[in-house]
Formats: C-alpha cells, structure tokens, sequence
C-alpha cells in the first residue's frame, strides 16, 4: 500500500459523509414543506418563471402580440409615409423655399413655414375625407366620409380578390381587367334588359360577378392545365379588356344612340343601387355589400374547407398535393372566387357610381387594389381597412390639392411610400425600435434542485 493511500480513502469517506448529509437535510426540508394532507406548497420561485399571478401574463402575452405583431407595423408604415410625404410638402412650398434662404440667422421662420405647409395640407386632406368642420349643415360635414366610402367600394371588393389569390400563393395583378369585364356585362344586362325593381338589380349583380369570374377563371385555368405564369397572362387579359371594352362602345349594341362618344346608354332606374343616405349623397348600396363580400372572404379563408384548403396551396403546394389536396384546382377555384370579387368593383362602379359604362370604368382601381391587399396584409378585415384609407386619400387629394395648392401626386407619392414600408418590416421595426416576433417571450427560468424558503 502506497504511503499516500490512507489520505485517499479518508477523503472517500469525508465525500460519501458529505453527500449523506446533504440528501439526508433534503428529506428533512421535503418532510418539514409537506401539508397535514400530504401534499406539497408550490416552490417559491417557479421553475417555468411564470408570473404567480395570471392577469399579468396575459396583459403581457396582448402586449407581445401587439408590439410585434403586424398590425402595428402597418399603421407605423402609414405613419413613416405620412411623415416622409410632410417632408415631401414642406420643400416643395415656396414659403419654406423663401425663408430658407436666412435659415441659419433664424431658423424658426423656417421650421414654422415647413411645420404650417405640411399641417395645413394634411388638414386639408382629413376635412376632405373625413369631416368638414365648416360645412353649414351636418349633411355638408359628414358629406366627405360618404365620398370617402364611395370610392373605397370598389377598392374593397378588387383588394379582396387580390388578397384571396396572395393567400393562395398566386399573384393576381388581372384586377383591372376583371372589373372590366365585370362591368361591361353589369352594364349590358342594366341598360338592354328591362325588368322589375329587385329583380334588375339582382341580375346585374349576378352579371358583374359571372363576368369577372369567367376573367379570373381564365387566368387560374391557364395556370392550372399549362402552368403559365398568372402574372403574365393576368397583364395581358388586362390589355385584351381595355380594347375590348373601347370596341363595343362603338357598336349599336352598346354605344349610347345618337352619340359618337364611347359611353353606353344609363342603366334603368332598377337596375342601379339604391342611395344609401338619401339623394343628397353619392353613398350607395353597394358599400353594404362591399361589407358583405369582407365577410364572405372572411369566412371563406377561416371557416370553410375550400380556405383552408387554399391556404394550404398557398403555403406550400407540394405538401398540399402530399396531403390529397388538388393544387390545380385550388388555382382555378381561387381565381374563379377573385375574379368574382373584382366583378363585384364593376358592379359597384356601373350601377352605383358612375351608372354608365366608359372606357375608363376600371379607373386605378385594379391596380391600386394590390397595394390595398399588401397593407391589409391579404387578411379581409385588414383589406377591408386599407380600403377605406386609400379611399379617403383619394376623396380628401381633391380638396388638398385646391385649399393648399398642393399637388395631388403627392397622395399618390404617400400610397408609394406605405407600399415600399410595407415591404420592408424590419425597416420599420429597426426605425421604431420594434422587437422581431418572438424576442418577447419569456426564457425559463432556472432553479436550484434544492430549496428553502426564501
């Protein structure tokens, strides 16, 4: 035995002594923090660091889902663009180009004509939009928000057959063209047939909806049976639209009579929307059922096996197809249901706002209703919303534009600039210091094997 071997096993024994002691005082602690009935406390210190009291981790779960969700990234996108088209009036106003000019001997006379250009327009734009102040009646104050959602009709109904397609993995930039189609039919059944009240309105309705459902089915059967890209043949149905449309406004069957213009007849009485509030406004019915397409598309995408199905196209079609789910159908369904959306616009715009049919019946809105999609972020409520706020920067540019001076490209500049800060979160995020999605969430928390009270 070597001369240090006594030393090791005396240390064993003190080890082994050690270890006894410690397990031996937590059977003792376990057996002193056990209840008369036999069961434990809770440790004082959670292992899962949850709060001890549940009201404060569910305000801060809504807190978390809302500084990183979003929603809040898209009304910050609006603010950003709201800022930066500010600073987009303020030099190009003459007044801050005139005071400039001794900015650093007093700057307040710049920064206060910079401040008043911006504030002024803007002010300009919300009582064009939204509420006129100095209308002499209250039908005059409210008449801008009426204008508002007039124009955002048919945006609504085109976004949301845009929005239906992003969720299906499609691109559906053939908006335009479907609310052409859609509403030459619309206007063809309203001014050629002549039929009872209800009736009339119903089949032009239905027109609108067959038309740009067969435009939209179109693209979706191309994409379906050839794989031709959406994007292409959309833009080119587009260009087969709009000369479509100018050809039969020059033919008897729908250029008005003893007119060389290419404008149609006016719908029947019957056959158009009813005002919504009354001849003193331009509201019609077709806002309602603008309200009930977004639900419609709403419960399409979140209650019914076809959304749930297109949305598992959308999000990945080879596991879809894996799953037992047909992708081509799903492409020819969803473009179907788009295409009727958008025809739904025409419908809105021949028998509600404009009550004839032109050549320039579609407007932007086909295109616009893709950046409406991209801020409602392809949800319907949210589609529903950018809706109304382009609508109410296209009502309240007009107004802008002759009580300021302002330009009214600058609108189309601040549509622009939401659509790029909507492209760009962590742009956003990084500007207001937002947290990615999931940086949030509550690491556990470690405890010793071990306790006591505190």
């Amino acid at each position: 035995m070597s001369a240090d071997e006594p030393g090791r096993q005396t240390r064993k024994r003190h080890e082994r002594g050690s270890k006894s002691a410690v397990d031996g005082d937590e059977q003792r602690l376990v057996a002193a923090a056990e209840l008369g009935d036999g069961t434990q406390p809770p440790p004082a210190v959670p292992a899962t660091g949850e709060s001890l009291h549940p009201e404060l981790r569910e305000q801060q779960s809504v807190m978390q889902r809302i500084v990183t969700g979003n929603a809040l990234v898209s009304v910050l996108a609006v603010v950003l663009a709201l800022i930066a088209g500010g600073i987009l009036i303020a030099l190009t106003n003459e007044e801050v180009a005139r005071t400039s000019s001794y900015f650093f001997a007093r700057p307040q006379d710049m920064l206060g004509a910079a401040w008043t250009a911006a504030s002024e327009a803007y002010i300009a734009l919300f009582q064009g939009s939204v509420f006129n102040s100095d209308g002499s009646t209250f039908a005059r104050m409210i008449y801008p928000l009426t204008q508002t959602l007039t124009v955002a009709t048919p945006l609504i109904c085109a976004a949301l057959g845009v929005a239906l397609a992003f969720r299906a993995g499609l691109f559906n930039i053939g908006a335009q063209g479907q609310i052409i189609i859609g509403a030459t039919l619309a206007a063809w059944v309203g001014f050629s047939w002549h039929l009872p009240v209800g009736l009339h309105l119903l089949l032009v309705i239905l027109a609108g909806i067959v038309g740009g459902a067969l435009w939209g089915g179109l693209v979706g059967l191309l994409k379906a049976k050839t794989g031709a890209h959406e994007v292409i043949v959309s833009i080119m149905l587009n260009y087969v639209a709009i000369n479509l449309v100018l050809y039969l406004l020059t033919i008897p069957a729908f250029q008005r009579p003893g007119s060389t213009n290419p404008i149609s007849p006016q719908l029947d009485e019957t056959a158009m929307y009813p005002p919504l509030f009354g001849d003193t406004f331009r509201l019609h019915w077709g806002f309602i059922v603008a309200i009930l397409a977004t639900f419609f598309a709403w419960w399409l995408l979140n209650r019914s096996t076809i959304g749930f199905e297109l949305r598992a196209v959308g999000s990945n079609p080879h596991a879809a197809r894996t799953a037992g789910i047909s992708v081509t159908k799903g492409y020819v369904i969803v473009m179907v249901l788009a295409g009727a959306l958008a025809g739904l616009a025409g419908t809105a715009q021949v028998a509600g706002t404009e009550q004839v049919l032109t050549a320039g019946v579609a407007a932007s809105f086909g295109f616009d209703a893709i950046t409406v999609a991209l801020l409602g972020r392809s949800t319907p409520w949210g589609t529903f919303a950018a809706g109304v706020l382009f609508g109410a920067f296209r009502a309240g540019g007009v107004t802008m534009q002759t009580n300021t001076g302002t330009a009214i490209d600058i609108v189309l500049v601040v549509q622009s600039l939401i659509v790029l800060f909507i492209a760009a979160p962590p742009l956003v995020r990084t500007i207001f210091r937002l947290p990615e999605p999931g940086q949030l969430t509550a690491k556990p928390r470690k405890t010793a094997t071990t306790g006591g009270a505190a």
